[in-house]
């Protein structure tokens, strides 16, 4: 039987665990958490839960898939819930658009909005269908490995203008200022800045309306914990607190892990859902990295990073979205200070997450779970100068994401505060090992997209695939679940070293 290790249990890794058990493989999954999801993880404090990492549910018919090469139903082992809106956009003015339903009721709300982007907007309905037929359906999970496989698809990416950015595509249907921030800030929720990213990721769009947006009931951990249980079913070894130091490496190829407690396990193939600039920097040595030196990754274009403020309120204020986005006066101009400048501002924009919403196990009775994520500089710094301190930005960030928060949409909030702690990029480097505290890896710009990405099976050492964020088809959980199926176009050469 083929041996497989997989590095990381998040979302990309537990997928490509269970796909190589479904084909026969014997897999083993190491973690250096004391938990399964990677950025997927939970707190649990006084009673209140909160999910570490992403809230939204799209595409669920990808994890339906992972129950079912083994006969089984994801519905039986978690509950998705629907959410309607899918997210509450508040402006800065006050304003609100409520962002999700048919295409009927969205349709309604643009030309109740701003009545002269009806027809534009309509277009625009049709557009991005066709970059999801493309985009996802045909290249989501195909492989990238060469530049023929990227040749072939070039003609179509061209026709669809891929070199446009997301912002400037949808600005061509959209005239209205801020309904051009509604239908442009999706690629935020996978690490890239709607001002570069390339426009195939406005697919996004057509893939929350094909099957809505849900909430995992208990929380995305919970089908975290619930695909940890299926592994263990079905007999993937799983391995937490168990970090990997080094990828051993004979003759070019990929032979096992060393183990931060030293122990060396041999494979016959090794799949990283590690942050892939991180898997070849820390993991691989530096002599068999031809492709991905040192140099080549610090040129590359990283996400943003990520300030997490932690809520338990005893109080509830019924009137909150399940999600809420609060954008501030300027947003260009705030991407900008963020991706390419490393300021941290004093003008910021928040995602709100409040699950209890949706479901109030997470808080106990009577109170609210929140979760409110503000996007912020990595800690890459090309002016040591200009360092952001945590020890003294965290606590200035939490007070003014306090503010902003009782100012909108929770009034009176710092009087009813329960728990209150954060997380900056410093918890992304340190405890998620990400590269400069990236909360989504690199960037999903033109350049760095489909063969561009960090490829699924490694250029520099044979024997060694990857999945994840940094990886084709990009971030997110469809695109973490597309890239561990990625991996079965490789499961016969995987076969061919045992």
């Amino acid at each position: 039987m083929t041996r497989a290790i997989v590095i990381g249990a998040g979302f990309g890794g537990m997928a490509a665990a269970l796909r190589l058990r479904a084909a026969g493989f014997d897999v083993q999954v190491f973690d250096n958490q004391a938990q399964v999801g990677g950025r997927a993880g939970v707190y649990r404090k006084q009673g209140y839960t909160f999910d570490a990492g992403p809230t939204v549910i799209t595409a669920p018919f990808l994890f339906d898939e992972l129950w079912s090469l083994f006969g089984e139903s994801r519905s039986e082992a978690v509950a998705f819930k629907p959410l309607t809106p899918w997210y509450r956009i508040r402006f800065a003015d006050g304003r609100c658009f409520n962002y999700g339903g048919t295409d009927a009721e969205l349709v309604e709300r643009v030309r109740a909005f701003s009545p002269a982007d009806t027809a534009g907007y309509q277009r625009l309905l049709r557009k991005v269908e066709s970059i999801y037929k493309v985009g996802f359906e045909q290249l989501g999970a195909a492989p990238f490995h060469s530049a023929s496989k990227m040749l072939a698809v070039l003609p179509q990416m061209l026709a669809l203008r891929s070199d446009r950015s997301v912002y400037s595509f949808v600005s061509r249907y959209i005239q209205d200022e801020a309904l051009r921030r509604v239908f442009s800030f999706q690629p935020l929720l996978v690490g890239g800045n709607p001002f570069h990213t390339t426009s195939i990721y406005a697919l996004i769009q057509h893939l929350e309306r094909k099957d809505g947006v849900s909430f995992a009931m208990g929380g995305t951990a919970a089908l975290a914990a619930a695909m940890a249980r299926l592994m263990e079913d079905q007999g993937v070894r799983l391995h937490l607190n168990c970090g990997v130091r080094q990828i051993t490496v004979e003759d070019g190829r990929a032979t096992g892990v060393l183990l931060d407690n030293e122990q060396q396990v041999s494979a016959d193939c090794v799949i990283a859902n590690a942050d892939a600039p991180a898997v070849y920097r820390r993991l691989v040595p530096p002599r068999w990295r031809r492709k991905w030196t040192d140099a080549r990754i610090r040129r590359q274009k990283f996400s943003m990073g990520l300030f997490v403020l932690y809520l338990g309120v005893r109080k509830q204020f019924p009137d909150l979205a399940h999600h809420t986005v609060l954008l501030g006066r300027r947003y260009k101009e705030l991407l900008e200070e963020i991706f390419h400048h490393q300021l941290l501002s004093d003008d910021i924009s928040l995602y709100l997450h409040a699950p209890t919403r949706t479901d109030s196990s997470l808080a106990p009775p009577g109170c609210e779970s929140l979760y409110a994520l503000v996007p912020v500089p990595t800690l890459e710094c090309r002016q040591p100068s200009k360092a952001i301190d945590w020890t003294v930005a965290g606590p200035t960030l939490a007070a003014r994401t306090l503010a902003l928060l009782e100012d909108t949409v929770c009034p009176n909030l710092r009087d009813h505060i329960d728990v209150q702690f954060y997380v900056t990029p410093e918890h992304f480097r340190d405890q998620l090992r990400t590269e400069h505290g990236t909360g989504f890896s690199i960037q999903p710009t033109l350049l760095q997209s489909a063969w561009f990405r960090y490829h699924n099976r490694s250029e520099d050492l044979r024997g060694l695939y990857l999945v994840g964020a940094g990886t084709h088809p990009g971030a997110g959980l469809p695109g973490v679940l597309c890239s561990a199926k990625v991996l079965e176009h490789y499961f016969d050469e995987m076969r061919a070293t045992a």
